[in-house]
């Protein structure tokens, strides 16, 4: 049966502000189950490559009913992918009554340092 591995996204939420008027950057992790990593078609490599100079490490397929924001979104995925990922690009979506697996999201990732 295909399933999908728990990986983390970074929650960016509202930013405080210390005594001396600095922002504070609020921050948190959230696990995401049942995602798929897969590598780049040969479609996907070139196309972002020369117009944003990024190079697309793996491809996401998120599950179905999945609320994240995942533009510009940081990423940790678990062994063997092991790493730190941003997101590139924007998220493609297909209608989710329209597609018979449990996947209708698919996000474009590379490495970080």
């Amino acid at each position: 049966m295909l399933h999908g591995v728990t990986i983390q996204i970074k929650i960016k939420g509202e930013a405080t502000y210390n005594s001396f008027g600095e922002a504070i950057a609020a921050e948190s992790w959230e696990n995401v189950a049942d995602v798929l990593v897969g590598l780049p078609t040969t479609e996907d490599m070139p196309a972002h490559g020369e117009l944003l100079g990024r190079r697309v490490d793996y491809v996401l397929g998120i599950p179905k009913g999945d609320g994240h924001v995942w533009e510009d979104a940081e990423v940790i995925l678990p062994a063997p992918f092991a790493g730190r990922y941003r997101t590139v690009g924007f998220p493609v979506a297909g209608i989710e009554d329209m597609i018979p697996l449990r996947w209708n999201k698919k996000v474009k990732v590379e490495r970080i340092e």
